[in-house]
């Protein structure tokens, strides 16, 4: 048995694999980044080490995590999820330092990462596969020829890429150059890998993801299948199963496709196979995640296996705990990420500190976070605070627990995507089961109207409040009161001051910031590429410049008709919210 084991992530993952050590008896050891120092990852673990700054992002520096496992005396590794749980060469350090990985062998994550290489797999083992070229394209016009020769709409994917990024679809030939170097490009800095590859692109599928368990042993199962179509980017934003459109029969076909590709790499460890189910009801290969996924929850909640316990059991070199005739999957179960986002303003990013966090309880309501009152949503990670998870013994009862649980959830100091999921909830679309990754382009209703921005010299100004209890003919009543100063006692004058506004922090891409003719940066982030050029005449909605914020990209748009006088930024710098991006009179 493993004893000690450093867990190479942060946030609500980390937390999640430091109880599972826990109740193995194995010793946990946590990592962090700058000002991550008091984070509930670090305060969990027997021990904490701080990686340096650097030039990568702390949780991507290889050479430094191996060594304080070694100092830590870990004797293996648990990478999560994102980050270098896919990364082939981490894998490999590891094994170099006689650190287990926890996970699938290096020539699996190789195999698979490769979505060109991960297809030809496919075919040999007898899964579909979208219709799409037969290796990488190198060039727009080499791209666009098979498009026109294939027909409109071609999704253009990243070869190395996976959660959602380097995706991009090209719906007619004017689209496609676009298409092509926003994914290739999007390639180059997330995985630095430009290779990109063509797929006919299905219009209004769904998503399904199959759970997949191997060991070392020769057993591969099938946990059953999750519905992940409601998306914004290609990133999914809430999970269920079983999926309202799969039947016993295609079930088992699914879980058959999805074995038999684990089988072909020799597959060790917790993994996804992703498929696009058409409307037609035939299933075709998306690709394969070779780790933990972030709605493993869901298939733990109707199963009742603890996946990360397996995880961590068969990198021991264990036997898995149960036979694929021992899963029994029990009711319904639905996930709800609830990120720092903002849906009214096209889900953009909310960096910031939460003020306050009080989560859901009762039965059949699972929490998973890192979160509690002060901690910080960082600029640099995802944007996921918490994920909502819930029991019923059928759909309906889920669904009514889901509402139960968001309106008892209280998230303060940041807008997130509750507001968004309790619309969601009650969508007659998505009650009846009917959601396609087309249903927030189909149903834009459900996202929350926009309201106008708070600055951020307001921001802080008017963020402290409080709540007092009071009692009116015999009723009890709880009252909040904004605009105190940090330390007044509710029952002090307040300070005379503009009564503050109730709105969201930022607003979102497509958005401008203040009126007149200044363009000032709806969020917190880096520029990617700038679009326009001084003298240019744009008009209202046109793109002006990409800024990539907490691992998005975010499209800033016009906010009027007028010619670019002036621009204010180029691409690399960094922006904040209410800086100037151009001047457009």
């Amino acid at each position: 048995m493993i004893r000690r084991v450093l867990i190479a992530n942060r946030g609500e993952i980390a937390v999640r694999v430091i109880r599972s050590c826990r109740e193995l008896g194995i010793s946990p050891v946590a990592v962090y980044g700058e000002g991550e120092q008091d984070a509930l990852h670090v305060r969990l673990a027997d021990d904490a080490y701080r990686i340096p700054p650097g030039p990568t992002l702390p949780y991507l520096d290889i050479h430094t995590i191996i060594a304080l496992a070694l100092q830590a005396g870990a004797e293996a590794i648990h990478p999560g999820y994102g980050f270098l749980a896919e990364n082939a060469g981490f894998n490999e350090a590891c094994a170099d330092a006689g650190l287990i990985f926890v996970g699938p062998t290096a020539a699996a994550i190789r195999a698979m990462g490769d979505k060109v290489a991960a297809r030809g797999i496919a075919i040999a083992a007898g899964v579909p596969v979208v219709p799409g070229t037969e290796g990488p394209v190198d060039t727009v016009e080499v791209g666009r020829s098979w498009a026109d020769a294939h027909g409109y709409p071609v999704a253009v994917k990243a070869s190395a890429g996976g959660g959602g990024r380097g995706f991009r679809v090209a719906h007619s030939a004017a689209e496609f150059a676009d298409a092509f170097t926003g994914s290739s490009g999007e390639a180059q800095r997330y995985f630095a890998n430009p290779t990109v590859y063509l797929e006919r692109y299905l219009e209004r599928p769904r998503h399904i993801e199959a759970q997949i368990f191997a060991d070392g042993h020769g057993n591969v199962v099938f946990l059953g299948e999750r519905d992940c179509s409601v998306q914004r980017r290609h990133q999914k934003l809430i999970e269920e199963t079983p999926s309202p459109a799969v039947g016993p029969d295609l079930r088992q076909e699914i879980g058959e496709a999805a074995t038999a590709l684990a089988r072909a790499v020799d597959y060790i460890g917790a993994g996804t196979v992703e498929f696009m189910l058409a409307a037609d009801g035939r299933f075709y290969f998306l690709e394969m995640n070779t780790r933990i996924q972030v709605e493993h929850t869901v298939t733990e909640f109707v199963t009742g296996i603890d996946l990360v316990k397996e995880q961590l059991l068969v990198a021991c070199g264990q036997p898995l705990s149960f036979r694929q005739a021992d899963i029994a999957a029990t009711g319904h179960s639905i996930e709800c990420r609830i990120n720092a986002e903002d849906a009214s303003r096209d889900f953009a990013p909310t960096p910031g500190i939460v003020t306050r966090f009080r989560a859901p309880a009762g039965h059949g309501v699972r929490v998973d976070t890192a979160f509690d009152d002060g901690a910080a949503v960082l600029p640099n990670y995802d944007s996921l605070i918490a994920k909502l998870v819930v029991w019923g013994r059928d759909r309906a009862e889920a669904l009514a627990r889901t509402k139960r649980a968001l309106g008892e959830f209280q998230i303060e100091g940041v807008p997130t995507t509750i507001p968004f999921h309790q619309r969601l909830i009650d969508h007659p679309a998505f009650v009846v089961g009917e959601a396609t990754t087309a249903f927030l382009a189909e149903h834009p209703e459900v996202l929350p109207s926009s309201s106008e921005p708070v600055r951020p010299a307001q921001q802080e100004a008017e963020s402290p409040a409080r709540e007092v209890t009071a009692e009116v003919n015999g009723r009890r009543l709880i009252v909040r009161l904004f605009g105190l100063p940090a330390g007044d006692s509710p029952s002090a004058p307040a300070t005379p001051r503009r009564a503050p506004r109730l709105e969201s922090k930022t607003p979102g891409s497509h958005r401008h910031g203040i009126d007149g003719a200044e363009l000032t940066s709806p969020l917190q982030g880096t520029v990617l590429r700038v679009v326009v050029t001084p003298g240019a005449p744009v008009n209202r909605g046109d793109l002006v410049c990409v800024v990539e914020a907490m691992k998005m990209e975010n499209e800033i748009t016009a906010h009027r008709d007028g010619t670019v006088s002036s621009l204010a930024v180029a691409t690399g710098d960094s922006v904040r919210i209410g800086s100037l991006l151009a001047v457009i009179e």
